[in-house]
């Protein structure tokens, strides 16, 4: 499972890399507006705090394939190597996904919503196929299943892409997708807290600790305990 954050929040982002084992952070133009930034030191700031080594997902804007293709090219120049262009699954948008990935671009198809459009975009060249699971449901649809579908198309026809599951409103959600074999999550920094949290994991913290002063006093470690 490859665990990524959904957020252009540079504290959100600071914590998450310290507290878990996230390979990269999606965002899209919503995301972005909302922090309030110049884009382009926002991302770079992003860049700065996870690292080289991780993913950065970024969406373009374009309408055009000759927009989308040079709003890629502008942000690898400004971004560097590993990041990935989101491209929604609109015709021009297809035809973008095959020029760039001739060109050796790393490309996420976003706005998924159906089966079709996900395996269109994976034979197109996409390397990470975004749905959104909750948006789904919210149109009386059923994300999870839209996902399985997608992970049973890209296995039968043996293609490369790898499915990041998206828009999430709870852990259930990822929990079911997990046990159908997704690839990748990217989540809210709510719902990647929410995903180990149990009150009894906590109650049980609590009572080791309440047991342990006891008898060695309050604030005291192992390594300040002597024989």
């Amino acid at each position: 499972m490859i665990y990524m954050l959904d957020t252009a929040n540079i504290k959100a982002i600071e914590r998450a890399k310290d507290l878990y084992p996230i390979k990269g952070v999606t965002t899209n133009p919503t995301i972005v507006s909302r922090e309030g930034r110049s884009f382009l030191p926002l991302l770079k700031d992003i860049r700065r705090v996870i690292g080289d080594e991780n993913m950065l997902h970024v969406q373009t804007l374009g309408l055009k394939a000759e927009d989308i293709i040079a709003e890629a090219e502008y942000l690898k120049a400004n971004l560097g190597e590993n990041i990935y262009i989101k491209i929604p699954v609109i015709p021009e948008g297809i035809k973008a996904i095959r020029i760039l990935k001739d060109k050796g671009f790393n490309i996420t198809a976003t706005a998924i919503f159906t089966s079709q459009q996900a395996l269109m975009a994976a034979v197109s060249g996409a390397d990470f196929l975004a749905p959104y699971v909750n948006r789904i449901d919210n149109i009386s649809g059923n994300g999870v299943e839209v996902v399985k579908d997608i992970i049973n198309e890209i296995n039968s026809y043996g293609l490369h892409a790898k499915v990041l599951a998206a828009s999430f409103k709870n852990v259930q959600q990822v929990h079911e997708l997990a046990k159908a074999g997704v690839h990748s999550v990217t989540v809210s920094p709510d719902i990647l807290d929410a995903m180990i949290h149990h009150p009894l994991t906590d109650w049980s913290v609590e009572q080791f600790v309440k047991d342990w002063e006891k008898l060695y006093g309050e604030g005291k470690l192992t390594k300040d305990v002597s024989k």
